[in-house]
């Protein structure tokens, strides 16, 4: 008997402190993709739905494809996008009559202008369709906002164990083998999650050098290998959101009978990330020291990376500070990627290649964060702003910024300038655009972490850069009104478990 496996895709981290709204148009722009249509359009990659597509073939499945939508972090979801992309997954559901299971790629911190907790609301309503016991099984960022109600109406989740997040692929095909051994009869699983009096934890989740994150994984690890355990993850949380649940939490997939087990599991992983908690890998630096660095030159580009301005967590994509200061110290042989402007990117595309336009270039966002750099600018390149990435994370996956202008500022700063808001994850961002960016003083990428699979391998140097923005890693900056209290580092905490 063929097992007919509904597989959907609806992914957002959201960014409540964001003034932008995350809408249905924001999703049509970048990725709302429906039905059948699911599988050219990602067959071969490199994430989840590819490997959910691989998975549905390897084990005989009829696949019942729902919709496979994802857009830039930002604010809350619309009423629209929410109800609109939720109902096209459960009308997926019905209209088949019945499934046998269930997969979903989802991201565990979206909020929506109705539901904080917008993943466990989409599971519980999955759960009202599919009834108790079909499988449900779903991959989560290791940045999710996991909660109980999401494990309650989960068999289980399956997080990330890379960042920046390379293994996509990898974390389907572990979900998707679950759900065959569920419908097999090999597996009965079912999901505890334990969430400690933590804002932050497991210096977010950073796996490009040893530390925490990677001692907490290979723990989880040994952990799955004892009877009962299927699945342990580690969520680090996201703390740009004003939710009850926002921080760490472990998810223990288990069969009945480990209910002991899952539960020592998870308290043993939060208690080291509570002894650990002031361990951190990455430090920001400031725009002079920024500014020094580029000054002194190499024979390999100066990466400055620019995440209290990543659209990746949130951030406007706009902030204009450390562009002006690169432009005001005379540097050149910079190339920076991006700054979201589609006004200017209008002025561009009217005025045509080789022309000279007078520019006021970023800032107009949030105004606070810094104002607009006004400057004359030459238009290098005008494109559609379609490109795949080549790897490695998310490769073969396309990616769409807009109509795109390259402009040059000063004697020598190329700025990849966007209509649409997206971190710079892959070199395609420059390559795209005409820029090889091996060719460059100095590259400057709106994002936090997630540029270093790319771009740490062909830099002479990296520099995390806090020119200000949305992003900052001082929760002490944001006013929380209905995240749980008390909860460290905001308050004083004696036992991260007790409550």
């Amino acid at each position: 008997m063929t097992n007919r496996v509904l597989i959907a895709q609806f992914m957002h981290e959201t960014n409540t402190f964001s003034k932008l709204p995350t809408t249905l148009e924001d999703y049509r722009r970048q990725r709302l993709v429906e039905g059948a249509a699911i599988v050219p359009a990602f067959t071969g990659t490199r994430n989840e739905l590819g490997g959910f597509i691989d998975a549905a073939q390897t084990h005989g499945w009829e696949p019942v494809w729902g919709v496979a939508a994802n857009t830039t972090p930002s604010g809350r979801l619309t009423k629209e996008a929410w109800e609109h992309i939720r109902d096209l997954i459960l009308d997926a559901a019905r209209k088949t009559g019945e499934v046998d299971a269930v997969c979903l790629s989802l991201h565990g911190a979206m909020v929506s202008e109705t539901e904080d907790d917008a993943e466990g609301a989409l599971l519980e309503a999955l759960r009202g369709v599919v009834g108790p016991d079909v499988p449900v099984v779903a991959t989560l960022d290791l940045h999710a906002n996991a909660t109980a109600r999401m494990a309650r109406h989960a068999n289980a989740l399956v997080s990330y164990r890379t960042y920046p997040h390379v293994d996509g692929y990898e974390r389907a095909v572990q979900a998707a083998q679950l759900v065959e051994d569920a419908l097999q009869g090999r597996k009965n699983p079912r999901c505890l999650l334990v969430q400690p009096a933590m804002l932050k934890g497991a210096d977010h989740g950073r796996t490009t050098q040893p530390g925490i994150m990677r001692d907490l994984l290979a723990r989880a690890e040994e952990f799955e290998r004892q009877p009962g355990l299927n699945v342990v993850s580690i969520q680090v949380g996201f703390t740009w959101s004003d939710i009850p649940w926002a921080g760490p939490s472990i998810a223990v997939s288990h069969e009945p009978g480990a209910e002991d087990s899952a539960a020592a599991t998870a308290e043993a992983l939060i208690a080291e990330m509570w002894a650990r908690r002031n361990e951190f890998s990455s430090s920001y630096r400031s725009i002079d020291e920024a500014v020094a660095a580029a000054r002194r030159g190499g024979d390999r580009p100066l990466v400055l990376a620019e995440g209290t301005d990543n659209p990746g967590g949130g951030g406007y994509n706009d902030a204009p500070n450390l562009l002006r200061a690169l432009l005001d110290a005379g540097i050149v042989t910079v190339a920076v990627g991006t700054i979201y402007d589609p006004g200017t990117v209008r002025q561009a595309l009217k005025a045509g290649v080789g022309a000279r336009i007078e520019v006021t270039l970023g800032g107009h966002t949030d105004p606070s964060l810094g104002a607009p750099v006004q400057a004359t600018a030459e238009v290098r390149h005008l494109s559609d702003g379609n490109f795949r990435n080549d790897g490695p994370m998310n490769a073969g996956v396309r990616v769409a910024l807009g109509a795109t202008a390259v402009l040059r500022l000063g004697d020598g700063i190329d700025v990849i300038t966007t209509s649409t808001r997206m971190h710079t994850i892959d070199l395609q961002v420059f390559l795209s655009q005409g820029i090889d960016p091996l060719g460059r003083n100095v590259l400057v990428v709106k994002s936090s972490q997630h540029f270093r699979a790319a771009f740490e391998p062909i830099a002479r140097e990296v520099m995390l850069v806090d020119a200000g923005g949305l992003c900052s890693t001082d929760a002490s900056r944001f006013t929380y009104a209905k995240l749980r209290r008390p909860i460290w580092p905001l308050d004083p905490v004696e036992d991260p478990l007790a409550g």
